[in-house]
């Protein structure tokens, strides 16, 4: 095996923020390869655990719920299609060398046909250079016996058959022999007879150098909910020169951890493997204290979402503190342990400057993405956020499997575990925000319409969706949300929507910036219930090209519900005294930034557009009216803005599948906030922006041509100052890299009071290309840019004696609302007004916590008028 592969077997990187232990980062791990010669052999030790529904950190099962360790072997538990048995910690290697495999096989299936097959998958290889790959999406030399009873190597069958009635042993025995290998497979009985044997010579070398399997094949997928098993294999021994080891290459039982520090609380999530059914297991937190580990809780395994939660109030670590997961599992012979760990970083509190890592749409053509986690930690990034679509339905191959409910969670998992493979180095080290959208509860789109029931019995797809709610049971959903939104900040009302569906919609504070991360998607009118039946609606969008959705502007339709827009109210004046900053965390952003070929009534279209070289503008296309942005419904879209600009916040987003950087505007362009939408991680939708143009538009200074003032297909005013567009990269795979995927940077600037949007290509080296971003990027916005509405008057300068960056409160003192709030910066301020009126500005000390009121203040033309407002004792 070539030592670039080989180091590929542990993560490419580890994400370290600015002040992790002083900014040194942590090494990476080592990995070690053994050749298996002088007798030496390995052998599977599913013998040594007891029943359950996995098969140990040293295996990868396709799928994870079709196989279970039964009475010491590894059992396929469903007929089905190319179902595999992945070693993780061996491998075929690239140098010459005999090599002998065998194991026991028990036929379970009965009447077989001659098309099915169990036994050997050697020389895998996945769509990249990488045993993760290989495991997944491993294609190989398969090598076994058929359900008629024939031993096969490859396309190469045996004429004679043996009784499938009994154990058999198989053997596959391989020769170098000038550059090719022989290679040799014996069938033999529990007592050692041979009953047959078959050869085939003249393999190519490269077909037996990659990873290694165990395959049951039955064609054609079983049926969903069935429960017949095929075939269970035991002592799996492996032996010769060119069987390698990674003593580094396990997944679980610990797959990974994400956690969150607010106000003094931490809360951190550890996914387990499905190991709860292990009587005895204990699972701790544990933290290195003088160079000691101290147990500081323990916890429980979720049936469900094997997720074990921690809590910790009163957290008082001021330095970064190195954290380990302890896991101990009483296996049949002896009690195991098994650690994950991390650090809990030192909140950026004192720094200027927090930076923050942004992710969304994660499909899995990259799988397992090293080059994302090796550049994203060149940038060390203080916090990541993972805004959605972690993963979709066709992650890993086979699609979804619904029912039963443990089934259908077995199968979420192993998307998830995918996923945590893929970027638990991203989140090992800092704080992470997850936000669960409608690819994570298996749906195209999903309007949530307060948590109801989606009815799936005319179908899975658009006619379920489109009735609005959640197809998936409850308790799945409810599931979904604990392993990902678990470790969050405690939700604000934690009151249950309909069927129990929990929240999570919550306020987070770290390093100085207020979060709201919001659910964009849970309380959303489902837009084919609200709208005139001629709309003909599927899927989001209106079939009836003569129907005008911009007419529709009052339609009686929920976007966040109330008790968001009560949540985001009452967030927007909440500013305690570390936060400095504000942003809003989304699915989705409030606009729709896409076009399609003028005409097209449905986006599905979209994965087949053509992609268009560099410099080529597109012609020929129109702003869709896409129901699943938070465009529409209109009204709720402009609630929601009106009330976010009022704390100067950015709004960042993910699920557009197109970056884009937007200047909201409600009654007049670019009077709102600004939005940021990452792109994609893995583009299942490469999404694109090209309007027609007419004569009199006008591009932003020095931007492309489809920057600018513009309406979307909903009539919503929105500037766009940035977008990243498909475009023929003339990089492999084309499918990764002509799709715009990348990962955004958001640098908040506390001093400044200013944000620094970046939008990285998932290809370049940050420190080797600094100017490397896609074009329009980076993009600074101000802090009074989130807020830009024009003024029809100031109020008289407000001086401040006393600490600076107070809290200012502004009240319309004839409607008696909230015109804004933040927290100044130094010991000045001129607020600005938007009608003629008197207004009371309320300014709040940080350190003395004291107040000044200043009633029936009033647009002020004078130059230099002024009032004072003393905190001196």
């Amino acid at each position: 095996m070539k030592r670039r592969h080989a180091v590929k077997a542990i993560a490419l990187s580890s994400v370290v923020p600015h002040v992790l232990l002083g900014g040194t980062p942590l090494k990476k791990g080592k990995v070690i390869s053994l050749t298996l010669t002088n007798n030496k052999s390995y052998e599977s030790p599913w013998h040594l655990w007891p029943d359950m529904k996995w098969v140990g950190p040293e295996f990868w099962g396709n799928r994870l719920q079709d196989w279970e360790i039964r009475q010491g072997k590894a059992t396929c538990v469903v007929q089905g299609n190319n179902r595999t048995l992945y070693t993780l910690s061996h491998e075929l290697g690239d140098q010459t060398g005999g090599f002998e495999f065998n194991v026991t096989l028990d036929w379970l299936a009965e009447n077989a046909s001659s098309d099915v097959y169990a036994g050997f998958r050697l020389g895998a290889k996945g769509k990249f250079d990488d045993y993760r790959s290989a495991a997944v999406f491993g294609q190989g030399l398969d090598a076994g016996i058929t359900g008629d009873g024939k031993l096969f190597i490859g396309d190469n069958k045996n004429a004679e058959s043996i009784p499938l009635n009994q154990s058999l042993s198989l053997k596959l025995e391989a020769e170098p022999k000038a550059g090719l290998y022989n290679l040799k497979l014996t069938a033999l009985s529990e007592s050692g007879d041979t009953l047959a044997v078959h050869q085939v010579e003249g393999i190519a070398s490269a077909a037996v150098s990659g990873a290694l399997a165990l395959v049951s094949h039955f064609p054609g997928e079983s049926k969903q909910g069935s429960d017949q098993p095929s075939v269970a294999f035991s002592h799996w021994k492996l032996n010769g020169a060119k069987v390698l080891q990674f003593e580094d290459r396990e997944f679980g039982p610990i797959c990974f951890a994400q956690y969150t520090l607010h106000e003094n609380t931490l809360k951190l999530n550890a996914q387990l493997a499905p190991i709860e059914a292990i009587a005895g297991h204990k699972i701790s937190l544990k933290t290195k204290t003088n160079g000691k580990w101290e147990t500081i809780q323990e916890s429980k395994v979720d049936p469900m979402g094997r997720v074990a939660q921690f809590r910790i109030e009163n957290w008082k670590q001021t330095d970064a503190v190195h954290y380990q997961v302890h896991l101990e599992l009483p296996l049949l012979e002896q009690v195991k342990t098994y650690t994950y760990e991390g650090t809990i970083a030192k909140e950026p509190t004192a720094m200027s400057q927090v930076k923050m890592a942004v992710f969304s749409c994660n499909a899995d053509y990259g799988f397992p993405d090293g080059e994302v986690s090796e550049h994203v930690a060149k940038h060390q990034p203080d916090l990541a956020v993972f805004l959605g679509d972690q993963f979709y339905e066709s992650t890993g191959g086979f699609g979804i499997q619904t029912s039963p409910i443990e089934k259908s969670s077995l199968d979420y998992l192993r998307k998830w575990y995918m996923f945590g493979w893929s970027y638990r180095e991203i989140f090992r080290h800092i704080p992470s925000a997850f936000i669960p959208d409608d690819h994570d509860v298996y749906h195209g789109n999903v309007w949530g319409e307060g948590g109801k029931h989606a009815p799936s019995d005319e179908g899975w797809g658009y006619v379920a969706q489109d009735q609005g709610g959640y197809k998936m049971p409850p308790e799945w959903v409810n599931m979904v949300q604990k392993t990902q939104t678990g470790h969050l900040p405690d939700p604000y009302d934690p009151s249950p929507v309909k069927q129990g569906i929990g929240t999570y919609y919550t306020d987070w504070i770290y390093g100085g910036v207020s979060f709201a991360i919001l659910e964009d998607r849970k309380f959303k009118t489902a837009p084919k219930n609200v709208l005139p039946e001629e709309a003909k609606v599927t899927n989001g969008f209106i079939q009836n090209r003569d129907f005008d959705i911009k007419k529709y502007y009052d339609i009686e339709a929920q976007l966040l519900g109330e008790r968001q827009l009560e949540f985001l109210e009452s967030w927007t004046v909440n500013w305690p005294k570390s936060v400095q900053m504000k942003a809003v965390l989304s699915q989705t952003n409030f606009c729709t930034v896409a076009t399609l070929p003028e005409g097209s009534i449905i986006d599905s279209i979209v994965p087949k557009l053509p992609i268009p070289t560099p410099g080529e503008y597109v012609s020929g296309d129109a702003p869709t009216s896409d129901m699943d942005s938070n465009g529409w419904p209109q009204k709720g879209r402009d609630e929601a803005l009106k009330i976010i600009r009022k704390s100067f916040a950015l709004h960042i987003a993910g699920d557009q599948h197109l970056a884009s950087v937007v200047h909201y505007g409600v009654d007049e362009f670019g009077d709102s906030g600004y939005a940021f939408a990452g792109p994609a991680l893995n583009n299942l939708f490469p999404r694109r922006w090209w309007p027609q143009l007419s004569d009199e538009h006008q591009p932003l200074p020095g931007k492309s041509k489809n920057t600018g003032n513009f309406h979307d297909g909903f009539g919503n005013k929105m500037t766009i100052h940035a977008v990243a567009n498909p475009s023929q990269s003339g990089r492999e795979p084309a499918l990764i890299y002509d799709r715009a995927t990348g990962y955004g940077i958001v640098t908040f600037d506390k001093s400044a009071r200013n944000m620094k949007l970046e939008c990285w290509p998932r290809y370049v080296d940050p420190e080797k290309n600094p100017d490397g971003q896609y074009e329009g990027w980076p993009v600074m916005v101000s802090q009074d840019d989130n807020y830009a509405r024009k003024a029809v008057g100031y109020l008289p300068l407000l001086k401040i004696e006393g600490k600076p960056d107070p809290v200012l409160k502004l009240v319309n003192e004839a409607t008696g609302q909230t015109e804004y709030c933040l927290r100044i910066k130094g010991n000045s301020f001129r607020p600005k007004v938007f009608e003629k009126g008197k207004y009371t500005a309320i300014i709040q000390e940080e350190e003395s916590g004291q107040s000044q009121v200043l009633a029936g203040l009033v647009p002020s033309n004078e130059e230099g008028a002024f009032r004072t407002v003393s905190f001196k004792v």
